[in-house]
């Protein structure tokens, strides 16, 4: 695996020159013998620091799941047969607890529930109408997404080696 991702690792950076550029750039280093070379390009912003303002973006609005080629998210949930005890401590740690709400939910319309793919996180109103950040572990397929996209979350490997059994997939 290491060789595999060793030769690609170029491809993404080289965006940062442009669409065109970088699919010439990124294509030479990563399907030539020029992947061999001993560069690696840098990544021009880390993945937390490359999300736009809600307010620039427009809403994407998704179709429904058909149950023949696109599933809803409990369906593929159980897919993952994703395990965790019950009484385990949560393995996703918030940084800042404020930084949820009073940044990304104001400022990003609160990327942490969409870019998740198990729904682990999600925004709700407690009952004082106040919006809060409650995070669903036992949902976690460890993808470790949350935290690449998130300076303010840190996984940690959960306690007894729960998660997903992928040998089941």
């Amino acid at each position: 695996m290491y060789k595999e991702l060793y030769n690609v690792r170029n491809f993404r950076p080289a965006f940062k020159y442009g669409l065109k550029l970088g699919t010439i750039i990124g294509g030479a280093l990563a399907l030539t013998p020029l992947r061999n070379l001993p560069i690696t390009l840098n990544h021009h912003k880390p993945d937390d620091k490359s999300l736009k303002l809600a307010k620039d973006c427009e809403e994407i609005e998704y179709p429904k799941p058909d149950g023949e080629i696109s599933f809803d998210l409990l369906t593929n949930l159980s897919r993952s047969n994703t395990n965790h005890e019950e009484d385990q401590p949560c393995h996703l740690k918030l940084r800042d607890p404020s930084k949820a709400v009073e940044y990304n939910l104001k400022n990003y319309a609160g990327p942490e529930q969409r870019y998740c793919p198990a729904g682990v996180y999600e925004f709700v109103e407690d009952a004082n109408g106040e919006k809060r950040l409650q995070i669903n572990q036992s949902n976690c397929i460890h993808c470790k997404t949350c935290d690449i996209k998130d300076s303010n979350i840190d996984w940690v490997p959960p306690e007894g080696g729960g998660g997903p059994i992928y040998e089941n997939m």
